[in-house]
């Protein structure tokens, strides 16, 4: 079979060649490699204020948006003489050279080799230790409506506009929004965390039926406002990100005024190089609105003072300070307060799914109590990919009636394959 030609692209004076232009990259709907690299062509002036000068985590689907994707910190070593690396350490002591995001012409190489959506770390590549972005990841729990999702947007500005901050919405593009803050680099990544819970807090205590800043998803209701994505390791899809869901979602900036009635599934690869032609940048003044944490460290340090630490939490993940002061092994189990039962540990989500069926079946006496939210699916983060954890949370069935643990449906060990984390994605 004779190979596809492949496609040269101008973008700021740089020449992008697309190999394999014609792979579709969504099945679904049948676009292409190059239709992709098209639209983030077409909003790359957008798309650059999210990841311009930061290093970036690739985040490749070379099987395309339903295929299971592969984490890459290190920078490919065959790339063009004018990608640009900086050299990262991380908590656990590694350190890799990742690429950093300088012009449209490395974003569209980064879609080139694979990547969907773009995961910048909230740092610039001139000072690695000192966020310049604080992110609000608003991650609705199973069953919790999309109107909830807005209510909760909405509050979350009261409250950053109380603390004298800037918030800047978009849709994730996924099932929850993201709310940003461009601030000072003067913080470190512990500190912003700490900010970060501060507002969760916040926010929670404004609206504590449909907000919360819960660490441990079995004690979440409504909206967890998730502070961890403040944490040194995180990345988030920044703004006009294309989603790897079935119809291409794009993760869009917004008007505070359109929060209240938006609907996240108008916003498509389809639908946002339009919008972006046809209307002023909603985040277009984000460089210019940098915002000082200086009352917001205030507030985390008069909760703390208010907040007793837990025994349960002491020795690991604190949802009181919000910091980790040991790791897990992804095998070991912490007690919890709510009668919980592990189902499945699998590399891919579909096996942990089918395990979770397979329970149901041998248990349908409980499956009539159990609500959307006692279905716990935990993506893992491994070092190179997220593999599936699932729990069930029995606190609606009737004690007598509660199954007891049982081996695993599926029991996939991570490090058996070298991995070295067992944290959530």
């Amino acid at each position: 079979m004779a190979r596809e030609p492949r496609v040269e692209l101008e973008i700021d004076g740089r020449i992008v060649t697309v190999s394999s232009p014609g792979k579709v990259v969504f099945p679904r709907l049948g676009l292409t490699k190059l239709d992709l690299i098209r639209y983030y062509a077409a909003v790359a002036q957008g798309a650059m204020r999210g990841v311009r000068d930061r290093p970036v985590l690739l985040k490749r689907f070379v099987d395309g948006a339903e295929g299971e994707p592969f984490f890459q910190k290190r920078a490919p070593g065959t790339r063009p003489d004018w990608i640009e690396t900086v050299e990262l350490s991380f908590p656990s002591g590694r350190t890799a050279h990742e690429v950093v995001i300088r012009d449209a012409a490395t974003l569209l190489w980064t879609v080139q080799i694979g990547c969907i959506d773009l995961n910048p770390h909230p740092v610039r590549a001139g000072d690695l230790e000192h966020p310049d972005e604080l992110r609000i990841d608003l991650d609705p729990i199973p069953g919790v409506p999309w109107s909830q999702v807005r209510e909760v947007a909405m509050v979350t500005r009261g409250a950053l506009e109380d603390l004298g901050l800037v918030g800047w919405p978009k849709t994730s593009g996924s099932r929850g929004m993201h709310v940003n803050v461009r601030i000072e680099p003067r913080w470190t990544f512990d500190e912003v965390r700490r900010a970060a819970l501060a507002i969760a807090r916040e926010v929670e205590r404004r609206a504590p039926e449909i907000a919360t800043s819960r660490w441990w998803k079995e004690e979440r209701r409504g909206v967890f406002l998730d502070y961890n994505q403040n944490a040194k390791d995180r990345t988030v899809a920044s703004v006009y990100s294309v989603r790897p869901t079935p119809d291409a979602r794009v993760s869009t900036p917004l008007r505070w005024d359109e929060v209240p009635t938006v609907e996240a599934e108008a916003f498509t690869v389809a639908t946002v190089p339009a919008r972006f032609e046809s209307m002023p940048d909603p985040v277009a003044g984000i460089d210019d609105a940098v915002c000082s944490l200086a009352s917001t460290m205030e507030l985390a340090a008069s909760q703390e003072d208010r907040v007793p630490r837990s025994p349960r939490t002491r020795s690991s993940s604190s949802e009181n300070e919000g910091v980790t002061t040991r790791r897990r092994s992804p095998t070991e189990r912490r007690r919890s307060a709510f009668p919980m039962l592990e189902i499945a540990r699998a590399d891919k989500k579909e096996d942990a799914l089918a395990g979770l069926e397979r329970w149901k079946a041998r248990h349908p006496g409980v499956v009539p109590y159990l609500e959307p939210a006692d279905i716990l699916v935990d993506a893992m983060r491994g070092r190179y990919r997220t593999w599936t954890r699932i729990r069930v949370n029995l606190v609606h069935v009737p004690e007598a009636e509660r199954p007891p643990q049982e081996a695993l449906e599926a029991d996939y060990d991570p490090w058996r394959r070298g991995r070295d984390s067992g944290s959530e994605a």
